[in-house]
């Protein structure tokens, strides 16, 4: 089996958002992982992709993932 890409690790992420993030740490490491193969430092998503497209749930997102040491930007609209 082989290692997801960014792409495909963020793919699940999303799914897991809308799914009330389930499996989200697992998830987060998936992306880590994936990041790393792909010599990147931050992950990008886009906005209106989320759940709680709004300032505070942004912040909260990229608090969140910078804990598990990843850096979240997101995609202009």
């Amino acid at each position: 089996m082989s290692e997801p890409t960014v792409a495909e690790a963020t793919n699940r992420i999303y799914e897991s958002l809308h799914a009330d993030n389930a499996d989200i740490d697992m998830h987060i490491e998936t992306l880590k992982a994936a990041l790393t193969r792909a010599g990147l430092k931050e992950a990008i998503f886009d906005p209106a992709r989320l759940v709680q497209n709004n300032r505070s749930g942004r912040k909260l997102m990229q608090a969140y993932f910078r804990q598990r040491g990843v850096t979240v930007k997101f995609a202009a609209s």
